[in-house]
């Protein structure tokens, strides 16, 4: 074969190879743009697509300041140590609390503040304040109780944060019962909230049982109607008039037994709420020389004494009050209620009784006053004849 045509054969491949080449790029790079296109519809359309539903709302949880407790108490060994919630110390022996901070303030038995024997003392230092009962009695069982104060130039505020408290009985051998300057007190039983018989014991192991003096008998603590804490005594949670009469309490303790002070509970039915009242007159404009009356009506609990006073403008000159007063029951929706009513007569009306009429609707929650005014016009002369 001669030479120039196997050259001619040879650039002919090569071109050919060249050209397949060409159209691979070409097709593969119609793909890749194809691709890329569909790819960026469905970019496009994921964020245009709204979502279901309410959006989510974090809840950012507020932080409250964490409590110290800057109570403390001194050992024999002569260090501190955070006292439990209930101490028990023999009496005779001393306390020593110590809280920590330059203004402090402390809650302890009212009882140490009628003792002018030196044996009860607080001292404010500047970082801290101490509080001593030396030759401890029965008597000054109790809570004890402090707290930082937060002082600027003209004012103290209480510090919640920071606080101390501890209970401490005060153990005698001779003495079950906190002593008590009563040897009788009279209590209100009462329907609208719990009733405490503070039968205090010294020693927190001693058996404590509630009595009736008449008829003699042992009233039962159920846990649910009276209930009984080692610290505060007993607590009738709900007023029955069967327990209304004389109490007292009953404390033993390896072979001593004693009793407390005697409570007379008195059952009193007490309202949750001030009566609601209405006035209403027969007339609010009369005639000199005409009768007339005011209505107070006072609606409430059922067995709940409500009490009447009225004010008008005749009564500052000696004009004299004449009432009539009623109850009965009536129903509000479901429930039966108490209405009562006061009614002001006024006879023979004058120009003096002109005015403001004013009745207060009085309980012992509470009282509601209502008004209303009344004009006496002056008496028609006849006419000639």
């Amino acid at each position: 074969m001669k030479p120039g045509l196997v050259f001619v054969l040879v650039c002919l491949s090569v071109f050919l190879l060249e050209f397949v080449d060409c159209q691979k790029d070409e097709k593969a790079n119609k793909n890749v743009a194809k691709s890329k296109k569909q790819n960026v519809g469905k970019k496009v359309k994921l964020v245009t697509k709204k979502a279901k539903g309410k959006p989510k709302v974090k809840k950012v949880k507020v932080k409250e300041p964490a409590k110290i407790f800057i109570m403390t108490q001194l050992l024999e060994q002569g260090r501190f140590r955070k006292p439990s919630d209930t101490l028990v110390v023999p009496a005779g022996e001393r306390l020593v609390l110590r809280c920590k901070g330059k203004h402090i303030s402390w809650a302890y038995p009212s009882y140490l503040d009628e003792e002018n024997d030196g044996r009860f003392s607080i001292n404010h230092r500047e970082r801290f304040s101490q509080l001593i009962v030396a030759n401890s009695t029965g008597a000054d069982t109790g809570e004890y109780n402090c707290w930082a104060l937060d002082c600027d130039t003209e004012t103290c505020r209480k510090d919640d944060s920071k606080t101390g408290s501890t209970y401490v009985f005060f153990t005698d051998p001779r003495e079950l019962f906190v002593p008590s300057n009563d040897y009788y007190e009279a209590i209100q039983l009462r329907t609208d909230r719990p009733t405490r018989l503070p039968c205090q014991v010294t020693n927190p192991l001693a058996e404590v049982s509630l009595h009736r003096e008449f008829p003699p008998e042992v009233i039962p603590v159920d846990g649910r109607l009276i209930t009984f804490d080692v610290k505060k005594g007993f607590v009738v949670h709900k007023a029955l008039p069967l327990f209304a009469g004389t109490v007292y309490c009953v404390a033993s303790y390896r072979g001593l037994r004693q009793s407390s002070t005697k409570y007379l509970l008195i059952y009193t039915n007490y309202p949750s709420a001030p009566p609601s009242a209405t006035i209403t007159a027969s007339s609010s404009s009369v005639r000199v020389g005409a009768n007339f009356n005011l209505t107070c009506t006072a609606l409430g609990e059922t067995d709940i004494e409500v009490d009447f006073t009225w004010e008008f403008p005749g009564q500052k000159l000696g004009r004299p009050t004449y009432t009539r007063e009623s109850q009965r029951p009536v129903y509000v929706g479901s429930q039966i209620r108490q209405s009562s009513q006061s009614v002001l007569l006024v006879d023979e009306s004058r120009p003096v009784d002109d005015g403001l009429y004013t009745c207060v609707a009085q309980n012992l929650q509470g009282k509601t006053t209502v008004s209303t005014h009344v004009n006496v016009l002056p008496h028609v002369s006849p006419g000639p004849t």
